[in-house]
């Protein structure tokens, strides 16, 4: 940000004045921190006063760090809604406020159940070991019908795994490992097969690309995704480019929801105009046939009764209330779901991340250095504006980016807790924490590198191959 205004203040919304805000403050705390010359530091802070005071004649309001003003009231498929509530939908992510989506209020909107106490305790009686930080951190917080999942596994039902990934570029970022992450712990401990699809079909129709390039994306994506460390004999990726085309299973099932949905329906489900292709009205049939069993007979040896599991994030949960509600009708188990909340983007967490800004997450062919670039940079501080205010007052993690970063890469509970409290009471800067969150990321990703670097094209294949699993039906 330059040290004059680029434009006249006056013209910005409040939104955009906190976010210029924001900005500076970060600026201010960097040339301190880098000791740059006294002149320069004067020069910034006046700027930060400026600002702060355009920002509360236009407002009302003080600034204060975390807390957008009150008055960014977010529209939903065209329709005015309460100045608190947030826009999810499977394409976009959007929140006033500095904390992220309120779940609770989320989980009411959509029907949902928490993932409680009583829940993860029983996962842990099912499992017999330690439940994923995923799930005790409430990374992983809403689900439908995971007691049925779980009475299915105690009675020695077999059920399966089902997610997916979008394949918009050719690079995913650190956000796009955490339903692979926690899929491949699920799969571990109840040993069951997974099916992983990817919609190179959905991105061809959503975005301006190629068909071409939309496959090519989702076989670079199987790397990346094989890389987690998924089991080959108990693992069937496929796109929806190749796999509709070859299985009689799969297609049967897309037919048989589009013949039980309707076009009033997905307009009212996912926002759809009369001016939007029919291909992306077909579309969410697609994305539901992979819940069914009989989708997959090569695995299933042809058994339609089989329960899904699927581990997805909650702005995912349209196309499965959807699917859920057809399939009785079709003759279908209905699946069960695990929701996670969103990664926040390093600039906050009121927007998903996007892979068409390089600076918004640390994606998977970051070098070292600009995993540090780009934490030190853009990553949204929960600090206070200058060192004694926030020796005095302590940071918030609550809106904190590299705190919540921490959250979903840190392992060690106390380790986590430690380092809240240390930045709660001032006694830890953001710098600092930063650092902790560098120290973290960097290993994390480089491990990734070194595991893609062996994921071939004869492996790719293998995996993508329609086949028999290691299971018997």
């Amino acid at each position: 940000m330059a040290d004059s205004p680029d434009c006249d203040l006056k013209s910005l919304s409040p939104l955009q004045l906190f976010e210029r805000v924001t900005e500076q403050g970060e600026k201010v705390r960097a040339l301190k921190a880098g000791k740059a010359p006294k002149d320069e530091i004067d020069a910034a802070v006046r700027m930060l006063l400026s600002l702060k005071l355009s920002y509360k004649t236009t407002t009302g309001q003080d600034y204060q760090a975390g807390l957008p003003p009150k008055d960014l009231v977010l529209i939903n498929n065209g329709t005015a809604k309460e100045e608190d509530e947030d826009l999810v939908d499977p394409w976009n992510v959007q929140t006033s406020n500095a904390k992220g989506v309120d779940y609770d209020k989320l989980i009411v909107r959509f029907g949902s159940s928490k993932i409680d106490t009583d829940l993860i305790n029983r996962i842990e009686r099912a499992i017999g070991q330690k439940p994923h930080h995923f799930l005790r951190r409430g990374i992983f917080f809403s689900h439908r019908d995971m007691d049925q999942v779980l009475d299915a596994y105690e009675n020695k039902k077999p059920f399966y795994l089902y997610t997916g990934r979008g394949p918009s570029s050719q690079a995913m970022h650190v956000g796009h490992l955490i339903p692979f992450m926690f899929t491949k712990w699920l799969q571990e401990v109840f040993d069951v097969p997974l099916v992983i699809q990817l919609t190179d079909d959905e991105k061809y129709l959503w975005k301006d690309m190629t068909i071409e390039k939309a496959y090519e994306y989702a076989r670079e994506n199987a790397k990346d995704i094989i890389a987690c460390g998924f089991d080959i004999n108990k693992t069937f990726i496929f796109s929806d480019l190749d796999y509709l085309g070859t299985s009689a299973g799969f297609y049967k099932n897309v037919v048989k929801v589009q013949k039980h949905v309707t076009f009033n329906q997905v307009k009212g489900i996912f926002g759809f105009t009369d001016s939007d292709c029919i291909g992306k009205i077909s579309f969410p049939a697609i994305q539901a046939a992979p819940s069914f069993s009989s989708s997959f007979p090569q695995i299933f040896n042809g058994k339609e009764n089989i329960q899904c599991l699927i581990p997805c994030a909650i702005d995912q949960d349209p196309y499965f209330r959807m699917t859920r509600d057809v399939a009785p009708r079709i003759g279908q188990p209905k699946p069960a779901l695990l929701h996670s909340v969103f990664f926040p983007a390093l600039q906050g967490a009121q927007t998903k991340m996007s892979a068409s800004d390089p600076n918004s997450s640390i994606f998977l062919t970051d070098t070292p250095k600009q995993i540090k670039t780009k934490i030190n940079k853009h990553a949204f501080s929960g600090g206070r504006d200058t060192i004694e205010e926030h020796r005095k007052y302590g940071g918030n993690c609550d809106v904190d980016v590299s705190f919540m970063y921490l959250t979903f890469f840190l392992e060690d509970d106390d380790r986590l807790q430690q380092l809240k409290q240390a930045y709660t009471s001032g006694e830890l800067l953001t710098g600092e924490l930063k650092k902790v969150l560098i120290e973290t990321m960097q290993p994390l990703v480089a491990a990734h590198q070194e595991r893609r670097k062996q994921v071939t094209d004869k492996i790719v294949k293998q995996f993508m191959t329609p086949r028999k699993l290691a299971f018997e039906f």
